[in-house]
């Protein structure tokens, strides 16, 4: 049995004017029902016009998308971004309520949503992405990691099909980028959304099923996490830098360390370390 495809660009190219140079050239690939995709790239790969055309903020110069069956046109992308969920890198873009309730309901009344569903679902929401103590909090009163938290929510609240998160943890520290993607895969996990992760920061596609790297308007390559960080050297040819932990993975292979599998995370490589020190002991 199949998935269902949510998401579809096929031989997609476009250009900001008629005179300007193409930013993204030729790019086909789709993403499958419940899948996390992550698409990554310096600045100016054209990773984040991908996510415009995905929710039809832009339209291809040339080429098809196709959303959860339907073509993407003039006609029919309101009733697509009904599907689509997309969170910015700047939050406060997307506040528009005086409170973080105000806000988590604005996307439900505009779809028309039954109060009592709406109420509903903002305890839904915003218990999933831990933000239940800020119901009436206004918003500028938030750290930025929970304004992101709450951008979430929002667009959670209007059970999107797709979600869309287009560098939605660059503005955060470390621990708050480490807690958002936490709560993004629970979500994602619980609610079997398809969730397309763009970002220019290798740490943050460990939990992808699959990365597609964009390069100059194409796709450089498509491929798995754990691939995709044996890549070291070509990736500095792009101007992306591998996560620490691999660095360091690759670093001890070169000295005859062993390390059986590309590491994820830092516990992975840790408990590989481990258990190369014990078959060095019970030798």
């Amino acid at each position: 049995m199949t998935n269902k495809t949510m998401v579809e660009f096929k031989n997609v190219s476009f250009k900001y004017g008629e005179n300007k140079p193409y930013v993204l050239k030729n790019v086909s690939f789709s993403i499958d029902e419940g899948e996390w995709i992550a698409i990554l790239g310096h600045n100016g790969s054209g990773k984040s016009t991908i996510a415009k055309l995905m929710n039809g903020l832009l339209f291809p110069t040339e080429g098809e998308i196709w959303i959860n069956g339907t073509k993407v046109t003039e006609e029919s992308i309101w009733e697509i971004r009904r599907n689509i969920g997309l969170v910015f890198q700047n939050p406060d873009n997307q506040f528009v309520g005086t409170t973080v309730r105000d806000d988590v309901a604005f996307g439900m009344e505009n779809r028309g949503v039954p109060r009592e569903v709406m109420v509903e679902r903002i305890k839904q929401t915003l218990s999933s992405v831990g933000m239940t103590d800020y119901e009436w909090t206004e918003p500028h009163r938030l750290s930025g990691g929970q304004k992101q938290r709450v951008a979430i929510a929002s667009v959670l609240a209007i059970e999107p099909q797709i979600l869309i998160l287009d560098e939605a943890t660059s503005m955060l520290d470390p621990q708050g980028r480490k807690e958002i993607l936490k709560t993004v895969a629970d979500i994602q996990t619980d609610r079997q959304l398809s969730l397309i992760t763009i970002t220019h920061d290798l740490s943050e596609i460990a939990a992808a099923k699959k990365v597609i790297v964009m390069n100059e308007g194409e796709i450089w390559t498509e491929t798995s996490p754990k691939e995709l960080f044996t890549y070291e050297e070509e990736l500095y040819k792009i101007g992306l830098d591998i996560p620490f932990v691999n660095l360091l993975s690759n670093q001890l292979k070169a000295s005859g360390i062993t390390i059986d599998t590309e590491p994820l995370y830092e516990e992975e490589l840790l408990e590989q370390l481990w258990t190369q020190y014990e078959k060095q002991l019970n030798k």
